[in-house]
C-alpha cells in the first residue's frame, strides 16, 4: 500500500513567496495544499479549483472554523505575517502562531517551515540584540516568535528560514505573481538613480529572488525531515536564504549599466553627509532606520541560496533580478 501524499499548509498563500511555494509544489509533487489566505481574488499563479487544492479563507486570527482540517496536516509552511499595527502584528506574528501550533495533530505533523527575517539576526545568525530595543514592531515580534519557538515541543521539526532582501514579480505588473515590496521599488531606484550614482556608501546585503525561496521551501517540504545538522544551533534550523552579498555601491553600478546611464566616481557618503540628506530629502526615519544606518552590513554567514541544497537559482545575479522583473533598460520605467 503507497503512503498517502502528503498534506502541506501553506499560511500568507497569496503574498509572492507564497504563491511561488504553492505553484513549485503543485508542479513537482503530489501534496495536497491547503492555502489559507484572506482574499482568494489575490490568488493568481495557481488555479483555485485544481482537485488538490484546498482553500482555507480567513484572517490567521481566525482559526475555529478550520479546526477539523488543521489536524490533518502533515506540514506547515508558515509565510502569514503583519506589520504597520503594532497590536496586530502582535496577534497575527506571535499569539495566532501558538494558537495554530495548538490546533495540530502531533501524530501526523513532520514538519515546520516559519518564516521570519534575516533582520534580527547577526553576521553569525544569533539573534540580533538591537532587534527588540530598536525593531519596528515587525522586528520585534518576528525576535519574540523566534525566541519562543525554540522553546516549543516542535522546535525539533521545526526549520525557521530568514529570507533577506526578497525580489519577485514584475515592476510592470505583467507576471503572475505579485511585485514584491522590493521589486516595486526598482521603480523609485530609477528615479533616483541621477543623485545615487554620484554617491558612494560602504555598505552591503544579500537579496534572494522569491522563486528561489519557493525552491529551497520545497526541498524542505519534499524530503524527509531530519534533526539539525547545524553547528552551533538549538534545536530549530536556521537558515538565512539570500545570494552571496553584495554592496550598496555594486548594485547601483549594475542599475547604471542597464539602464545605460553614465556611472562617475562618487562621493562617499559620510555621516554627516547621510544625516544633512535626512534633513534635506522628505525621509522620514525610526529608530530601527538609524541603527540600520550605523550597522551598514547587513551579512550572514553561512548563507543558504538554492545551490546549497544541489539547486539552481532562478535570479543568482543583480542582472537576472531586473530581467525577471521586466525593469526597462532604457526610457520610461
Amino acid at each position: 500500500m503507497s503512503e498517502a501524499p502528503a498534506r502541506i499548509l501553506i499560511t500568507g498563500a497569496s503574498g509572492c513567496v507564497g504563491q511561488h511555494i504553492a505553484r513549485q509544489l503543485l508542479e513537482e509533487s503530489d501534496a495536497e495544499l491547503l492555502l489559507w489566505l484572506r482574499d482568494p481574488s489575490k490568488l493568481t499563479a495557481v488555479p483555485q479549483e485544481h482537485p488538490r487544492i484546498t482553500l482555507l479563507i480567513s484572517d490567521l486570527r481566525q482559526q475555529e472554523d478550520h479546526s477539523e482540517i488543521l489536524r490533518s496536516v502533515t506540514r506547515v509552511i508558515h509565510t502569514a505575517t503583519a506589520w504597520g499595527d503594532p497590536e496586530r502584528a502582535q496577534q497575527v506574528n506571535v499569539v495566532a502562531v501558538k494558537e495554530l501550533l495548538g490546533r495540530l495533530d502531533p501524530q501526523r505533523l513532520e514538519q515546520i517551515i516559519y518564516f521570519s527575517t534575516a533582520s534580527i539576526l547577526n553576521q553569525n545568525l544569533e539573534l540580533l540584540k538591537e532587534a527588540e530595543p530598536y525593531g519596528t514592531e515587525y522586528i520585534q515580534t518576528k525576535a519574540l516568535c523566534l525566541q519562543q519557538l525554540e522553546q516549543h515541543p516542535y522546535a525539533e521539526r521545526t526549520v525557521a528560514v530568514f529570507p533577506t532582501l526578497v525580489f519577485g514579480g514584475a515592476v510592470d505588473g505583467s507576471s503572475p505573481f505579485p511585485t514584491s515590496y522590493l521589486t516595486a521599488g526598482l521603480r523609485d531606484a530609477c528615479q533616483w538613480l541621477w543623485l545615487a550614482r554620484w554617491l558612494r556608501a560602504d555598505a552591503s546585503f544579500h537579496f534572494v529572488h522569491a522563486a528561489d525561496i519557493a525552491k529551497v521551501c520545497c526541498h524542505l517540504a519534499l524530503t524527509p525531515h531530519q534533526p539539525n545538522p547545524e553547528a552551533g544551533q538549538g534545536a530549530v534550523r536556521r537558515l538565512v536564504l539570500g545570494q552571496p552579498q553584495v554592496s550598496v555601491n555594486q548594485t547601483v553600478a549594475e542599475l547604471c549599466r542597464w539602464r545605460g546611464v553614465f556611472h562617475p566616481p562618487g562621493i562617499p557618503l559620510w555621516s554627516w553627509l547621510i544625516q544633512l540628506l535626512i534633513k534635506v530629502l522628505p525621509i522620514e526615519i525610526n529608530d530601527w532606520d538609524r541603527f540600520s544606518i550605523r550597522q551598514r552590513h547587513f551579512v550572514h554567514d553561512p548563507i543558504s541560496p538554492p545551490e546549497r541544497f544541489g539547486i539552481r537559482s532562478h535570479a543568482p545575479t543583480l542582472e537576472a533580478v531586473f530581467e525577471d522583473a521586466h525593469l526597462s533598460r532604457r526610457g520610461p520605467v
